[in-house]
């Protein structure tokens, strides 16, 4: 076996076929044609003596042996961004890549306050914002295709380090002129008679109110329903009706008073926590730790913030 042909251009290419799944969608993002990635992929597949990937005829899945391989390149290229990261270190974190996947809720207001917080001490660091779902977050993370996952989490995920973690429990979300907006508590049986707005049937969010209206025995018809949790919000802003959210993705609705966000007591509503994940086992790069570390500032600050809001009530 030629060691040096782990190195190379075909280790790329066989990495974008794996995320993929398809030699023709990985051709189309790495802008070449299908046939160059199939003769990387031959040739790798020489050089090692086995086959790496199983062909369906619904695209390419990794065996064992692509598995093996997968990893050892995600590896080494992370080395190498480790090693680049502590290198801008020494020159006091003028430049790095912090690549971050989170859920469209967060996406709206706290990662881009996040970010450009920690710009204004690191104008150097460039960023990208992946807005993915829920369960594709920690995939990211672990496909090392991203540094940092920004998501709600139910359960623990294999090979995923929990940077931060904290309750994010679902809250009725109404104006701050409604008839519940000053409620200290409601079920889910009390909504039942305002018009909801409730996210598509796919969602996570979607299938706690659903186990818990199930278990219930709660039947309703929502009045509108939607993909993006800032349009169900925006809707009960505007009067619509009650929708559904964690505090954090609506936090500045909160401070500005245009939302009120009102505890409920079902258990299903009270079993989600909000989490920032890195890779487990990685070294992380200078510029995405010193990221990390300033989002639980933030992130303790904004729970000093609820605290004391609170105790105002």
């Amino acid at each position: 076996m030629n060691a040096q042909v782990l190195q190379e251009m075909a280790v790329r290419y066989f990495l974008e076929v794996a995320r993929c799944g398809s030699v023709s969608i990985a051709a189309e993002r790495l802008d070449v044609a299908p046939s160059a990635v199939s003769r990387q992929i031959a040739r790798l597949e020489r050089e090692l003596g086995t086959l790496l990937f199983e062909r369906r005829a619904r695209g390419m899945m990794l065996n064992a042996a692509g598995e093996l391989l997968a990893a050892h390149a995600k590896r080494a290229h992370q080395d190498m961004e480790r090693v680049a990261g502590e290198i801008a270190g020494l020159r006091g974190l003028r430049q790095g890549l912090v690549r971050i996947a989170c859920t469209e809720g967060f996406a709206h207001d706290f990662v881009p306050g996040a970010i450009a917080a920690f710009h204004a001490q690191h104008a150097g660091i460039r960023y990208t914002v992946d807005v993915c779902s829920q369960r594709e977050v920690p995939q990211r993370v672990r496909d090392g295709t991203v540094d940092i996952g920004i998501t709600l989490s139910l359960v623990s995920h294999r090979d995923v380090r929990v940077e931060w973690r904290m309750a994010a429990p679902v809250r009725a979300v109404v104006a701050a002129g409604h008839p519940l907006a000053r409620q200290a508590e409601l079920s889910l049986a009390q909504l039942m008679a305002y018009p909801l707005a409730v996210p598509h049937a796919e969602s996570t969010l979607r299938h706690l109110i659903d186990i818990s209206c199930s278990r219930q025995q709660l039947q309703f018809e929502p009045v509108f329903s939607s993909g993006s949790v800032n349009a169900l919000v925006a809707f009960a802003a505007a009067g619509g009706g009650v929708a559904f959210c964690g505090e954090l993705a609506i936090r500045h609705r909160l401070r500005w008073s245009q939302v009120a966000a009102v505890p409920l007591r079902d258990r299903e509503m009270n079993e989600r926590h909000f989490e920032v994940q890195t890779l487990a086992g990685r070294v992380l790069p200078e510029a995405v730790k010193a990221f990390v570390a300033s989002l639980r500032q933030r992130l303790e600050a904004d729970t000093a913030w609820e605290g004391a809001d609170q105790a105002s009530v």
